[in-house]
């Protein structure tokens, strides 16, 4: 018994031993995969910069370490090689999967992988990789996910891909992947995610990916794509998320679409195509992102449903929002034309709710929000009200009027040489939908957007600190920078009017090169200045050339209406994965924005603080140098050049140019540089030194009403700066000289553009975009005359051959010859009325009784001839209607206003627009003026915002007034010896009818015999 006892002891003691023996054999790496791994670590590094080398052993968790030296500062690497020792009776554990990630490895993707023969999964995200996808990966028959996100793997996207056939997962995300994308991943028929956002893919989706029936997840984003999306995404029933934003891919959009019953993260953005509306889909959706995609309509009510995020963002939506909603994390609906209020219960529910940018019918409610952010930026109608800019402050006036602003973005205060930058760090809350503004400051800002799959919804993302360690000029300014998810507006207010420089400062301080993979980090942007795009795909750290390096980029613009708009729009382009998921959109770490184009701009207050003394010097030498000038000219010229000591005594207010400069400009006065003639001279197309083309006006000595009108329009123009205004580039009195130098304008006039010259040949074909733009860019440039500029002018004689069309045929108002300051305490004219028949108001024809009204009565002929394509002044209907006006009249009483368009046109023209703008034109030349709207209302008019009132207006509430038919009659006696006539014109009584009193619209064009000069005497006597 006791030797059976001892017996089994030993026996034990032999199998403990063997098994222990057999334990320390089983944790060993195949001899042939430890090989591998060897020749993987070269591979992956570039000149021997980096050491990789892993274990021979299985670890007992079940992983195979991999030691990089020197390691990535601040690196948080992730390499688990897992492995599994029971995969095979050959007692020897095998790597089954391969994960490298955030390691930063600068060389190449290691065909040795091959070698590991069980490896399932292959992870190289965010490393520095080059080449392409190794064929030796083919034979590994066990692979079933591939990430490579995050490299700079180029080339083509191998075809051998298709070889793969377990793969399930695909991400080439964020490469330089470049071509077409190739048929063969059609034959990956167990895919279910396939990724390949950020690379430079060409060409349309192949129709082979239709064979992909179990894909779950498609992304295909910040592409060159082309063609429309394909129809075979609507049949991927097992479809869950869909990702298409900037692909370049056009709608429309497939219904089929909106219908997958398992797509609950649908995101589809900056893809241009035909209107289309929103389908209602009883779909439950997490996320719904469909930006800037020309959706119109009402949103449908299903969409109101989605639980986590709903972005509608930069669409044409119309309609109310609903009174109540489900809680939602995110609600965008910025740029639209949403109207009626936003109740308390809808408040209540939006944890994150931006409506900036709609047409709400009253003021933000600001209490009721349950301590939501919402933006309410400008949300309702009133575009240019103080209160809409800055909602719920108390601010409606502006206490004063500024020159400049500077701001620090994300950060403190600061100062940077001459310039004090006002920092925005203490507005820090949630700015996914974000308005704020510097209090006894004239500037702030709105924030929209959320960091979609960051999985940390937190306030401070949206300003992001500086590595202190990086060396950058003026380092202060850029300790700090502020960045947005969609949308960043920064503004000023209380502006005054006139040109501005913009200067923005920017610098990559989050993709930086302290980890190497960040330099695959690409931030791409839109710049918006005053609502025009002045950069697209705008990447700074490119301009830059490289990461912590400060750029500069300056714009000039114009303030018109106090404000001034900066707006940073990520339109979908750019790396997503770099450092993390969710970094992306705009970026800014400052800007300086001043009057004129200087860096550095003084406020009033700060002029006034100059020393009194230096004032009283310079005044003093001005004088003393004035008194000497008059006496040398009065003894060197006495009164040889009368006219030119008439207007030089006068204090013009604009550029000066010498008669050497013009002459030499223009080939001195060559014929062949002649544009057009008139009454007040010539005018000839020229380019100055610099390159600048100009246009000439050269006022002819023989005229007798030149010098009036000569100093009228330089006094009037020379202050305003608008872009619907013509700009005065200077003048030149020499002598008999007197000229008059502004932009040229490439395609002449309106008038000429519609009506032709002498022929309908020569008149442009318009189609109806540029008929509606033009219209609206009249209805600014008088909006601006009438309310927006400092001093308030009546342009008196507003026609189609005063409105000039640029190369891009941008309408701008010229000929301010005629145009007088509206004095609402003085609005009769006692001794001239000017103007043109066919476009003069009624009551200032008539009576002289002149205000910014007469004015909205001419644009509103001039709208009619817009869309009619017809002359007012010209144009006899076959009926009894005596000119175009009437004939509206009649067509508007009878209910077929939509005959007035223009037959050229044919279809091709936007209904709901062309209605618009004749009930607007209508409602514009009321016999009474008190019933015309102001410009502005004007403006709204046509831009859809507030709707037309319904008023028949009867042209001939004046037809039966003696005074009137008195008045046409000696209109028409005019005419006919004006015609008649070709050698005297202008006749020298002040008290005749003046063929031509305009300074630029007939120096251009061909004399219209219908301009006249009106003496109220003469008048009285005719209607007496």
């Amino acid at each position: 018994m006791l030797m059976m006892f001892q017996l089994c002891q030993v026996m034990v003691i032999l199998i403990s031993f063997s098994s222990s023996i057999t334990l320390l054999a089983s944790d060993q790496l195949h001899p042939g995969e430890v090989e591998a791994l060897r020749q993987i670590g070269k591979t992956v590094n570039k000149d021997g910069q980096l050491s990789l080398k892993f274990d021979d052993r299985c670890q007992q968790e079940g992983v195979v370490k991999a030691v990089l030296t020197p390691a990535p500062p601040n690196s948080e690497v992730n390499g688990t090689n897992e492995c599994n020792c029971s995969i095979t009776d050959d007692n020897y554990c095998h790597i089954t999967s391969f994960q490298l990630k955030d390691y930063s490895l600068p060389g190449r993707l290691p065909p040795e992988l091959a070698n590991l023969t069980y490896v399932q999964k292959i992870d190289f995200t965010r490393n520095y990789l080059y080449g392409t996808i190794p064929v030796e990966w083919a034979s590994m028959k066990n692979l079933f996910f591939i990430s490579l996100t995050a490299n700079r793997l180029s080339g083509n996207i191998p075809g051998h891909l298709g070889n793969f056939s377990a793969l399930t997962y695909l991400s080439l995300e964020s490469n330089q992947f470049s071509g077409v994308v190739p048929p063969e991943l059609g034959k990956l028929v167990n895919l279910k995610t396939l990724i390949l956002s950020g690379n430079k893919l060409v060409g349309t989706l192949p129709e082979e990916l239709a064979q992909i029936k179990n894909l779950k997840d498609f992304r295909v984003s910040d592409n060159n794509l082309k063609g429309t999306v394909p129809k075979f995404i609507g049949n991927w029933t097992q479809l869950q998320r869909l990702e298409l934003y900037a692909t370049g891919l056009q709608g429309p959009i497939p219904r089929k679409i909106f219908h997958l019953e398992k797509l609950s993260d649908l995101r589809i953005t900056d893809m241009p195509g035909p209107e289309f509306q929103l389908p209602n889909a009883t779909i439950k959706r997490d996320n719904l992102v469909l930006r800037n995609i020309n959706l119109t309509g009402t949103i449908p009510e299903d969409a109101w449903k989605v639980e986590k995020t709903l972005d509608l963002t930069f669409n044409k939506l119309v309609g109310e929002i609903p009174p109540n909603t489900i809680q939602r994390q995110f609600t965008f609906l910025s740029g639209n034309k949403l109207t009626g209020t936003v109740q308390d219960s809808f408040l209540q529910n939006s944890q994150n709710l931006d409506v900036s940018y709609n047409n709400f019918s009253r003021s933000p409610r600001c209490s009721g929000s349950n301590g939501n952010n919402i933006n309410w930026f400008r949300s309702s109608s009133s575009y240019n009200n103080l209160s809409d800019l800055l909602p719920c402050s108390e601010i409606s006036r502006c206490p004063k009027y500024y020159r400049s602003f500077h701001i620090n973005c994300g950060g403190k205060d600061v100062k940077n040489e001459r310039i004090w930058y006002e920092g925005d760090q203490d507005s820090e809350s949630n700015a996914a939908a974000r308005s704020y503004y510097k209090s006894e400051s004239n500037w702030g800002f709105s924030s929209t957007g959320d960091f979609m799959d960051d999985k940390n919804f937190n306030h401070d993302r949206y300003t992001l600190p500086s590595n202190s360690n990086i060396s950058l000029v003026d380092f202060g300014l850029y300790t700090t920078a502020r960045r947005a998810a969609i949308s960043l507006t920064y503004y000023g207010y209380c502006l005054e009017n006139g040109d501005y420089s913009v200067r923005l400062h920017f610098a990559e301080i989050q993709f930086t090169d302290e980890k190497l993979y960040n330099k695959v980090g690409r931030r791409v942007f839109d710049i918006y200045i005053q609502g025009i795009q002045v950069r697209k795909d705008f990447n700074f750290t490119e301009e830059a050339k490289g990461s912590n390096r400060n750029f500069t980029r300056a714009f000039n613009t114009t303030v018109t209406d106090r404000t001034l708009e900066i707006r940073l729009y990520w339109a979908g382009k750019g790396t997503t994965s770099i450092p993390t998921r969710g970094n992306y959109g705009p970026l800014i770490s400052a800007i300086s924005v001043c009057s004129g184009n200087r860096t550095y701009c003084e406020e009033p207050e700060e002029a006034s603080k100059k020393p009194i003394v230096i004032g009283v010097v310079t005044s003093a030498a001005f004088l003393i140098l004035l008194v000497m000038g008059v006496i040398y000219w009065k003894l060197c010229y006495g009164d040889k050049y009368t006219r030119e000591r008439e207007l030089k005594g006068l204090d013009l207010k604009t550029g000066s140019f010498t008669l050497r400069q013009l002459k030499a400009a223009t080939d001195n006065f060559n014929s062949e540089n002649k544009i057009g003639e008139g009454g007040f001279g010539s005018v000839y197309k020229g380019e100055l030194a610099d390159g600048t083309i100009i246009a000439v006006k050269q006022l002819s000595p023989k005229s007798r009403q030149g010098n009036r009108e000569f100093v009228n329009e330089i006094g009037m123009i020379s202050c305003l700066q608008h872009p619907n205004l013509v700009r005065l580039y200077g003048c030149c009195i020499e002598g008999d000289q007197l000229l008059l130098v502004y932009e040229y304008m490439e395609n002449n006039s309106l008038s000429r553009a519609l009506f032709g010259a002498g022929s309908e040949t020569s008149a442009l074909m318009l189609d109806w975009p540029t008929r509606y733009k033009i219209c609206v860019g009249i209805a600014r440039g008088l909006a601006f005359l009438h309310e927006g500029s400092a001093i308030r002018i009546v342009h008196r004689d507003i026609k189609g051959t005063n409105v000039l069309l640029d190369k891009d045929l941008n309408a701008k108002i010229s000929d301010f010859g005629l145009a007088k300051l509206n004095e609402e305490e003085n609005t009769h004219i006692s001794t001239r009325v000017a103007g043109t028949i066919g476009y003069m108001a009624p009551e200032y024809a008539l009576w002289g009784y002149l205000t910014d009204k007469a004015d909205v009565y001419s644009f509103g002929v001039v709208a009619l001839e817009i869309v009619s394509g017809k002359s007012n002044s010209s144009y006899r209907p076959e009926n009894e209607n005596v000119c175009l006006l009437d004939w509206a009249h009649v067509l508007q009483k009878k209910g077929n206003l939509m005959e007035i368009v223009d037959p050229k046109l044919q279809s091709e023209f936007n209904k709901e627009e062309a209605e618009r703008m004749i009930k607007a034109a209508l409602l514009c030349t009321n016999a009474s003026p008190s019933l015309r709207p102001a410009m502005s209302e004007v403006v709204s008019m046509l831009e859809g915002q507030t709707s037309i009132q319904e008023m028949v207006s009867d042209p001939s509430i004046y037809g039966d007034d003696l005074h009137s038919k008195l008045l046409k009659g000696h209109y028409q006696q005019v005419r006919e010896q004006s015609l008649n006539s070709t050698q005297d014109l202008f006749p020298p009584s002040d008290k005749s009818w003046i063929g031509n009193s305009s300074t630029s619209a007939h120096d251009l064009y061909p004399i219209n015999p219908e301009s006249i000069s009106l003496n109220l005497t003469e008048t009285s006597s005719l209607i007496e």
